[in-house]
């Protein structure tokens, strides 16, 4: 992500009126550009189908790991308490 700008100068104050309508509509459409651009980048990280369609091996790997130790720590309490009785 870029860094935010440094904040511009303040205009003179001997703008016409005119001018400061041009700004404002400068500044509006700076902003909805910048909103969009944010909202395509909340939509891709919040996208955790598309990240495990990108990285689909890491996933399985992952869940088969922690299977085989969840089920593998289930499977030894389940000796200890046995072996307690």
């Amino acid at each position: 992500m870029s860094a935010t700008p440094p904040p511009q100068p303040s205009p003179p104050v001997d703008r016409t009126p005119e001018q400061i309508r041009t700004s404002i509509e400068q500044n509006r459409a700076e902003l909805g550009a910048a909103v969009e651009r944010l909202r395509a980048q909340a939509t891709e990280l919040a996208d955790w189908r598309g990240y495990l369609r990108r990285h689909r091996t890491e996933a399985l790997v992952g869940a088969a790991v922690a299977g085989f130790l969840l089920g593998g720590g289930i499977a030894a309490m389940g000796g200890r308490m046995r072996r307690r009785r």
